[in-house]
């Protein structure tokens, strides 16, 4: 997902999208951007689309990892439930 559409996801609006992860999310996360600089330290991509190839094939990392783990689990491991507690107050709708 797109940070947008999993800020949508989650129901926050302007909140950090990771300080509302859960632990795993943020693991998974780190992993797929660590995994993109390495790889783009090792091929030194030049221009938007071969930076476009390098930042699928590190998010393919991650979704890997992902996707095993849940395995594991037999559960997926993102939720739309947020780490933080907080709610929002009800908008008064003008009239």
């Amino acid at each position: 997902m797109k940070a947008s559409e999993y800020k949508q996801f989650k129901g926050i609006r302007k909140e950090s999208l990771r300080d509302n992860m859960s632990d795993i999310e943020v693991a998974l996360t780190d992993l797929g951007e660590i995994a993109t600089r390495e790889i783009a330290k090792k091929h030194r991509p030049y221009g938007l689309e071969a930076n476009k190839v390098v930042a699928r094939v590190g998010g393919d990392v991650a979704k890997t990892a992902r996707d095993d783990l849940e395995n594991k689990l037999g559960d997926s491991v993102v939720s739309n439930e947020n780490n933080l507690s907080y709610s929002y107050p009800k908008q008064i709708e003008n009239k």
